[in-house]
């Protein structure tokens, strides 16, 4: 079964997760970022989701945390809960 480990950074609207984006690409720190704004719980801990098998998430996050580059912020994925930014750890 393919495993991943990832972060992620959940925000209300597709511009607000641009432009988050646009700061951590400009070289804020994706850890402080989550913890300022992100709405998912895990963004007390940098946005960090641990370790999680395929198939465990949404169809659209899964997608692409199974397929995406690695160390690179990918998004905005919009599934039901809103709009997320993720960087993809590790895979295996």
């Amino acid at each position: 079964m393919a495993m991943a480990t990832a972060r992620h950074i959940l925000v209300e609207t597709e511009e607000e997760c641009l432009k988050l984006k646009e700061e951590i690409e400009g070289g804020a720190d994706f850890t402080f970022v989550a913890q300022q704004h992100s709405l998912c719980p895990s963004g007390r801990r940098g946005g960090d989701l641990g370790a999680f098998a395929q198939g465990q998430m949404v169809p659209e996050f899964d997608a692409t945390v199974f397929s995406g580059p690695l160390n690179q912020v990918l998004g905005p994925v919009p599934t039901g809960f809103s709009f997320h930014l993720i960087e993809v750890i590790k895979r295996w």
